[in-house]
Parts: structure tokens; sequence; C-alpha cells
């Protein structure tokens, strides 16, 4: 019997990152079985992941002492999707918290037997790859959002270049000098940013310290992110970069984070029953993440925009910027009786609690995805096909709709930020123009396209491997050689 060898994975305390990380502990448990995998997290964050994790698997969950109250934070809040939108930035800082008994864990493994062979850390752990050394371990950081969201985001955190002119529009160091960004395509904290805040502090440190770790694992497909991952290469000083996604089920039903309360399995079944009634590609389904949302008055004008429309809608909708993500929803940020006219009406479905997305967007009768652009949301997007209409609204989110407009040619951009003054008309039109026009028909051709790669890359047909299992078992194997300082 093979010796049993050990990764332990350190999530961000985000569903953004925590979902994809579960999936890759789930990839390695099913192509590597005598791998062990700890995932380690905060208690709340292992709490939901435990409900995922299938009998007699060879991932452990591991927590690790954490309060959040004596951070500044609301009791219990142990991830973003707990927070209002100004609180986040302070969970990212706290993370340094997690250092000492994080290191106290590794100390132990390694005086149980139990050597890790390699750690995999959130890019937003910089501290793990000195605990890595101290103990001659592999450190690999996963980065969350694509290579060239994350080469944008790092480039634009460390260089801040739109303070550096008064410009609206600028360049951003290490891309093309055709590439440029508008102001409105910066997040708030962004725009904030000035390089002495405790934020710019915080992600410059990781960011630099980045070049220092052995390998970086990022969730994407070669052949859909050519363009961005040799820019990722150029920004991370040559260390190796292996493009391992999509990290997602691709047979359209999300394994983690799934709700086991009575009344959400009703809601999910009543949501399929509802898209079963509905012809292909005909349903407008609207989801802005688990962190952010549009405000009040947007909410408002995208409900009239898509009741103009006509169309078929679900929306998972939550309350809007300002508010915290899983506060009680409250029917005034929606016009007067917009609710009641959408259920009589049958035309739209409002889902508050919970919205199993990845199944929508995978069943036939999805059309278009009206999204914030987030990494994961794309990914999912994309795995099935279904073209996008981007609303960004934070953090690299602006950086990846422009990619899906200019380079990828599957989206349209609606919207960016909280603060755009978007009108219902162009709501309606611009969702018969992805619905019904013939650019919209180019975009389903090319988000089709996509689909055929993201598939392609994680094919294992014998002796036949997709480019995104060939990347992972290099990095597997790299990983697993006893001298970590022949591995670079």
């Amino acid at each position: 019997m093979a010796t049993q060898k050990h990764i332990v994975m350190l999530p961000y305390m985000a569903q953004g990152h925590l979902i994809p990380f579960f999936h890759l502990a789930k990839l390695i448990e099913q192509r590597y079985p005598d791998y062990t995998i700890a995932i380690v997290n905060t208690p709340l964050n292992i709490q939901k992941l435990q409900s995922s994790l299938p009998p007699n698997s060879n991932i452990h969950l591991i927590d690790l002492p954490f309060s959040s109250s004596n951070h500044g934070l609301p009791p219990n809040s142990e991830n973003t999707d707990s927070l209002k939108a100004h609180q986040i930035p302070l969970l990212l800082l706290t993370t340094e918290s997690l250092e000492p008994h994080f290191n106290l864990l590794i100390s132990n493994m390694i005086t149980d037997g139990h050597r890790p062979v390699c750690i995999i850390a959130d890019i937003f752990y910089d501290w793990t790859i000195n605990t890595a050394k101290t103990h001659n371990i592999f450190h690999a950081t996963y980065v969350s959002s694509g290579a060239f969201g994350t080469a944008a985001f790092m480039s634009i955190w460390q260089h801040l270049p739109h303070t550096k002119t008064d410009a609206m529009e600028f360049n951003i160091p290490g891309f093309p000098s055709s590439f440029r960004l508008h102001r409105s395509q910066l997040s708030i904290n962004m725009r904030a940013a000035n390089g002495s805040d405790e934020l710019s502090i915080f992600l410059q440190r990781n960011f630099q310290s980045l070049k220092t770790s052995d390998a970086i694992l990022c969730n994407t497909v070669k052949d859909v992110e050519l363009f961005g991952l040799k820019l990722l290469q150029c920004s991370t000083g040559g260390v190796p970069v292996y493009p391992i996604g999509p990290l997602l089920p691709l047979d359209g039903k999300m394994s983690a984070f799934r709700p086991t309360e009575k009344a959400l399995a009703v809601e999910f079944e009543a949501c399929a029953q509802w898209l079963d009634g509905h012809s292909p590609c005909s349903v407008i389904f609207i989801g802005f993440g688990s962190e952010n949302n549009i405000s009040a008055s947007q909410m408002m004008i995208l409900a009239e925009g898509l009741e103009a429309s006509g169309r078929p809608f679900i929306w998972m909708i939550r309350p809007p910027f300002g508010f915290a993500m899983k506060g009680e929803f409250r029917e005034e940020w929606l016009p007067e009786g917009f609710g009641e006219r959408m259920r009589v009406s049958g035309k739209g479905l409002l889902l508050k609690s919970w919205s199993p997305q990845l199944e929508i967007l995978a069943h036939k009768s999805t059309g278009v995805f009206i999204s914030h652009c987030g990494w994961n949301s794309l990914l999912e997007s994309l795995s099935w096909g279904v073209p996008i209409i981007g609303w960004p609204l934070a953090y690299d989110q602006f950086c990846l709709s422009k990619m899906m407009v200019e380079e990828l040619g599957v989206c349209l951009e609606l919207a960016r930020g909280v603060e755009d003054e978007v009108e219902s008309v162009e709501v309606e039109r611009v969702i018969e123009l992805v619905l019904d026009g013939e650019k919209g028909k180019e975009m389903k051709k090319k988000a089709l396209k996509c689909m055929e790669m993201m598939r392609e890359a994680m094919k294992d047909d014998g002796d036949v491997k997709g480019s995104s299992l060939i990347a992972l078992d290099e990095f597997i194997n790299r990983a697993s050689v006893p001298c970590c300082s022949s591995r670079r």
C-alpha cells in the first residue's frame, strides 16, 4: 500500500474562494488516491463545508481559532457574505491573525508524522510562504480571478496608475499600450487608495511575496486565456503558472454549499419546474454574487427594464449595496406590486434566500446571464455556453468584464458599479440585443466555443488528457519532489 501524502489548503474566507478550493480538493482526491487533503479555515466556514463532504473521504476539514468581534467586525462574521461591502476589506486584513494557529498546525502535523508535501494557500496569505520555507515544504499560491484578472488586479494595486495622471483613461503597467482603463472601471477601494493606506500596503506586500512562491495555481483554461496567462507569467517573476481549471462540476450540479434545509430544497425544486416550463434560451438569469450588489435605485430601474422586456427571468435578489447581504429584503426596493405581478403572470421568479446558480445556467431554458462578472460566475456561465450581460461592481470585475467583451466577445456591458445611472430603456435594449439580435447570436457562438474548450481541458480519455489535467499532473509531480530547493 502506498504511503499517504498530505496536502494542506488554506482558502480565503469567501464563497468565491472556498468553493473552487473544495473542487480542487475533490479533483486531487479523485486523481491521486494516495493523497489526503486538509482544508483549513475558520470554524463557521468549516461548518459550512462539512455537509458537502462525502463519507469516507480523503478530504479532512480543520478549523483554526478566529473571533471576528476581536477585529472590529460583527460577531460570527467569518465570510464576506455576512458583511456589508465596506466591512470586507477589514476581514481581509484580519487574515494575518490566523498565522500563529496555522504555523502550530503545520508543526503538529510534522511532529505526528504527517508532514505535508505541499501547502496551497490563497493569494492573500503571503505569510504561508515563510511557513513553508521554514519547514522545507513546497508552496503553491492559488489565484482566484483567472490569469487576466489577476494580472490586472495586481498591476493596478502595485502601481496605482490612476493616481499618476488626471486623465480619465490610463495604461496599466505590464499590459500592451493599446489596453487602457477608464476611471469608471476601478472599484471604490481602488479609487480611494493612495499607496499609504492599510489596504494598499497589505495587497502590495502580498503581491510582491507571490514571486517567492514555488508555483501558482490558476483556475482557468489554457486555450481560453492564452493572452492572460502570458501576462500573469510576466508579472510573477518567472514562478511557474499552472492553469488547472475550470474548478467546477461540468455536470451542472453544484456539490458544495448546497442547502440542507427542507424549505430551501422545496425552493430549488420550484425553480427547476419553473425553468422546465420555458423554451430553450429564453430565460434571463440575474445574479450579482455573494459579496456585492447594485444600489437600491439601480435595482428599481433593473426591475422596470426586466418587466418592460416581457422576457421570463430568474433573479437571485438580495438587499442592495450598503445593506447586509443576508439581511431581510424589503419590497420597497422594487416597483410597487412588482413581485406580485411577476408571480401572477409567471414572468419572473424572485429567489431571496438561495439560488442554484450553476444548475440554472446549465438548464437549456437559460439564454443570458446578467452578472457582476466575478470569475467563478463567468466560468460557470461559459461552461454552459451562456453569454453574459455585464454589470461589474468591485475588485477585478471591471477588468474581467472588459476581457469578456473585448477578448472573448461573449459579453455586453450594461453598467458599471453602484453609481452608474442606467435607464430602464437601456436594460430593455441590451436584453433584446442579446436574446434576439445578430450580436447576441455571435456572442452565443463564442460562448459555446468557450464551453467546448473548457470540456476539452478537463478531458480524461485514457492516454489522452486535457491541458488542465496535464498541468495538474505536472504540479503534483513537482510538489512531491523531496528537496524544496530544487523545485524552481
